[in-house]
C-alpha cells in the first residue's frame, strides 16, 4: 500500500505547517488504483479548534470541498494534518478519527517530516509515501 503524492504537494503542506501557529488540516483528493492512493491535489480546511495539538475540520468547508472534488471526478484518498511540536505519529485523537476515515492519514511537521498511516482490521499501520 502506497500514498503516491507529488513533491510539490508535500512541500506545500510542510510550508503550511511551518507558517501556521496551529495544526493545519484538510483533504487529499485523487484516485485509488489497486493498493495505491494517488494524490492529485490537497485542499486545506479550516481547523475550527485553532489548536497546536489537535484539529477538527470545519464541516461546511468539508462538504464544499468534497462536492467540488466529486464534480471533477476525484475522491478522498487521504486526510492531512500537521504536528507542530511532536513527530509525525498518530495521536490517540488521530487514531479515533482514523477509525471513521479509512484512508491514509498524512502527517507533516514543520521540520519537513512526512509519514502516512491507515487504520484497518489489523490496527494502525504505516503507509509508504512515494513522492513523484
Amino acid at each position: 500500500m502506497r500514498l503516491i503524492i507529488g513533491h510539490e504537494i508535500i512541500k506545500m503542506l510542510i510550508v503550511m505547517a511551518k507558517n501556521s501557529g496551529i495544526e493545519v488540516c484538510g483533504f487529499l483528493f485523487g484516485r485509488k488504483e489497486g493498493n495505491d492512493f494517488i494524490v492529485l491535489e490537497a485542499r486545506e480546511i479550516t481547523n475550527r479548534l485553532k489548536s497546536q495539538d489537535a484539529f477538527e475540520m470545519e464541516p461546511l468547508e468539508m462538504v464544499r470541498a468534497i462536492d467540488e472534488a466529486e464534480k471533477r471526478g476525484l475522491e478522498i484518498v487521504g486526510i492531512f494534518h500537521s504536528h507542530i511540536n511532536c513527530p509525525p505519529l498518530p495521536s490517540e485523537r488521530d487514531l479515533e478519527g482514523m477509525k471513521n476515515w479509512k484512508v491514509p492519514w498524512l502527517i507533516v511537521t514543520p521540520k519537513g517530516e512526512a509519514k502516512a498511516w491507515i487504520f484497518d482490521n489489523m490496527g494502525v499501520k504505516e503507509v509508504r509515501v512515494r513522492e513523484m
